[in-house]
């Protein structure tokens, strides 16, 4: 028998994404349950050539759910989430609101896969940042090399990490700014519209936004609480397809070429580096592929055993939802899971 899995914030672009990953990777479910606010109850979303009509979060029964993969926003998750974790479904969340708790793993499979074994203490597992995930998938294998000492990220973010909204209002303004209308501020800051915008997420006292303090975390949590991780996060006007420039400082030596043929074979990386024109990734190329694209790989000649890489993949799919469904994976493959329906 396969398992029963529900996806809550079904209508959103990330619950979307999950449903057509959990189609398109063959997942094995036996029944799969869209599930939202009131609002958008009986809403219908896709899920390969089927169509679900969307329950209300409110009310469901959670016992014979064996993954609840939860992409409804923070709040929604730290009062929902241990409550379904209560009812024996294991919660593969999204948001921000259990990435730091110590009883609660934060996993990237290619990178930490079998720290995934502590979800039983609250039955939740916490998905990172977007701009985290493919970081440390483009990092781990460099650090188990030459261990990094220092990292130094700026991400180019796009604003599908905003939601809808954020690729509404850039739609929209772009449209604006062509036909000479009024631009209309409302999610961003300040244009987002052929602009760039220093300032994802709230301030932090030293500065910082929230959004770049999560990036360097998150990196010690997953990859190693020794390595220095320093962050400036900044929104772009692309739609979907988050980049960083990546600066790394390692203990020991290592080369652009060993750096290369290192990450050439790593689990969930694809290299794509030719100092040519058009010879590397750019977001528009990684929208809707899995991979975590690496391009741009060349020491850094002003430090001793230095590197800079560019680093790009789809922000709703490796940074996100596919994400989420490769911890489902994990947990099916290890064996980790009492299959509910069958008991």
């Amino acid at each position: 028998m396969g398992y029963k899995i529900a996806v809550v914030g079904a209508t959103g672009n990330v619950g979307r994404e999950m449903l057509a990953i959990l189609d398109e990777r063959g997942f094995p479910a036996d029944e799969v349950v869209a599930l939202a606010s009131r609002r958008s109850q009986g809403t219908e979303v896709s899920f390969g050539d089927k169509t679900l009509k969307v329950k209300a979060l409110e009310g469901f029964d959670f016992s014979d759910v064996d993954i609840c993969l939860m992409s409804a926003g923070g709040s929604v998750s730290k009062e929902w989430s241990p409550k379904i974790g209560a009812q024996g479904c294991v919660v593969i969340d999204n948001s921000s609101a259990w990435r730091y708790d110590q009883d609660v793993p934060l996993i990237v499979p290619e990178v930490n896969a079998d720290a995934v074994s502590g979800f039983s203490r609250k039955n939740i597992i916490a998905n990172p940042n977007c701009s985290t995930a493919q970081l440390v998938v483009a990092l781990k294998p460099l650090h188990e090399h030459a261990t990094i000492k220092r990292a130094v990220v700026a991400t180019y973010q796009s604003v599908s990490g905003a939601g809808k909204d954020g690729m509404d209002e850039l739609f929209t303004q772009s449209r604006a700014v062509f036909v000479a209308d009024p631009v209309e501020r409302k999610k961003f800051t300040k244009r987002i519209a052929f602009n760039v915008i220093p300032h994802i997420d709230v301030f932090m006292e030293d500065g910082s936004t929230k959004e770049e303090w999560k990036v360097m975390a998150e990196t010690k949590k997953i990859l190693d609480p020794k390595i220095k991780v320093t962050c400036t996060a900044v929104r772009v006007p692309v739609f979907i397809g988050h980049s960083e420039a990546v600066n790394l400082e390692f203990e020991n030596p290592i080369s652009a070429d060993e750096a290369r043929a290192i990450l050439r074979e790593a689990p969930g990386c694809l290299v794509v580096d030719k100092p040519e024109d058009g010879g590397y990734i750019t977001p528009i190329e990684s929208a809707g592929e899995d991979a975590t694209y690496i391009s741009r790989i060349r020491e850094d000649i002003t430090v001793e055993n230095g590197l800079n890489l560019w680093v790009v993949a789809d922000n709703l799919r490796k940074g996100a939802a596919l994400n989420a469904v490769q911890i489902a994976e994990l947990l099916v493959n290890r064996g980790l899971l009492k299959q509910k329906q069958a008991a």
